[in-house]
């Protein structure tokens, strides 16, 4: 009998900078809602009402955001350093009694592939997915659904499923992970390879849908994705010569002045004021307390809470972080772009601008594809932005 679910959500997540410097990972928007929430709603309605939190990075943040949520019981463990998914894990062992499930917080996964792993009779049970890039993840090779190995991001193609990293197990798994963690090795997917020397029989369950966020423009493919999901709801006050198509959320005190442009699907927060004769098109989400000005366009964007967007500026493929201030004529260029994290390079197409939190950028700034700016920038007047910035930095 499974009752409780064990979420992983202790992780900073250094490849999403510059959104992370003050939020963990897994409280990164997604439609206006945190990652992490549409994991807790797919775990609820499976059926488990009891899930085990693993909090470290920011734990605050999380701690008051789900601190009475929809009547999961919810038990928060710290790990005091982050050394692996292993070793979070470990930190839950007291609070499981028999057989529970593990997640990622930073995975987006649908109810009916979690219902599927707590339906199966194995012992040891595993979602895998195939993957269009699966070098870049842990790939398994199984016989007859059975997982016979887990290689982690080989550098050659040498399968298509990839492990998701969301398990069924039996409360004697934390003998295996303290032995392993007392040898140093922290990960989850180490004790899956000794499972398997040690022949336990790993079922493995194909999901129906999963996401994975690891660099900061996975929020606005994630967004495009969950975002066609919006049922209409218009909360807020719509003046006349407004038009709406499509599937649009307008939450409570939003104002959309007279000439606005909206095409569905888009989320927009409470609080929001949009207009006059503004447009804003499909896979936008744009947060609480946000104002966008007359005469912008956005399109397919991540708009956080508490942003001010400048008159005739044009916003398309890119995040805006949480307070910004953007004077008027801003324009983000999206296109082709290869942008370097953590010595990796990653060619994109089609992206935007990525801009950190509290950032203030003047009148008729120009932003080319692909650049990231930190938290807490100042940028002056008629710029042309064509490489990072670190946070705390002046462009004059």
């Amino acid at each position: 009998m499974i009752d409780k679910a064990v979420i992983l959500a202790a992780g900073e997540g250094t490849r999403l900078w510059p959104f992370t410097e003050t939020m963990p990972k897994v409280m990164l928007p997604v439609a206006n809602k945190p990652m992490l929430e549409y994991v807790f709603d797919a775990v609820k309605k499976s059926g488990i009402e009891e899930i085990v939190v693993v909090v470290g990075y920011k734990k605050e943040v999380i701690m008051e955001y789900f601190k009475d949520y929809k009547g999961i019981k919810i038990t928060y463990v710290e790990q005091d350093k982050q050394l692996g998914t292993s070793h979070a894990l470990l930190q839950a062992k007291k609070h499981i009694k028999n057989f529970f499930l593990v997640l990622s917080g930073d995975n987006i996964i649908d109810q009916q592939s979690i219902s599927n792993l707590i339906k199966d009779k194995s012992e040891y049970s595993m979602l895998i997915k195939e993957h269009p890039h699966p070098s870049k993840y842990g790939v398994v090779h199984i016989e007859k659904n059975t997982l016979k190995r887990i290689v982690e991001k080989p550098e050659e193609e040498t399968g298509k499923f990839i492990s998701t990293g969301i398990y069924k197990l039996p409360k004697t798994v934390f003998e295996k992970i303290q032995e392993l963690n007392n040898q140093g090795v922290f990960d989850l997917t180490s004790v899956i390879q000794l499972l398997i020397k040690q022949e336990k029989n790993i079922n493995t369950i194909t999901a129906d849908s999963w996401m994975d966020i690891v660099y900061p423009w996975d929020l606005i493919y994630v967004n495009e994705a969950l975002i066609h999901n919006t049922s209409e709801s218009i909360n807020g006050i719509i003046e006349k010569g407004v038009t709406i198509k499509g599937p649009v959320l307008v939450g409570p005190d939003t104002k959309i002045y007279a000439g606005s442009y909206i095409v569905g699907p888009v989320v927009i927060g409470q609080g929001c004021e949009i207009g006059p004769n503004t447009c804003i098109f499909p896979s936008t989400a744009i947060g609480d307390n946000s104002v966008v000005s007359p005469f912008c366009e956005i399109r397919n964007s991540v708009i956080m809470n508490n942003v001010h967007i400048g008159s005739n500026s044009s916003i398309n493929h890119s995040i805006i972080g949480r307070g910004n201030t953007i004077v008027n004529n801003f324009t983000s260029i999206s296109g082709k772009a290869t942008i370097e994290i953590e010595g990796e390079f990653k060619k994109l197409k089609g992206i935007g601008t990525m801009i950190g939190e509290d950032c203030t950028i003047g009148s008729n700034v120009v932003t080319e594809p692909g650049v990231i700016i930190g938290r807490k920038c100042n940028i002056d007047s008629i710029k042309r932005i064509t490489k990072n910035i670190t946070s705390n930095s002046k462009v004059m």
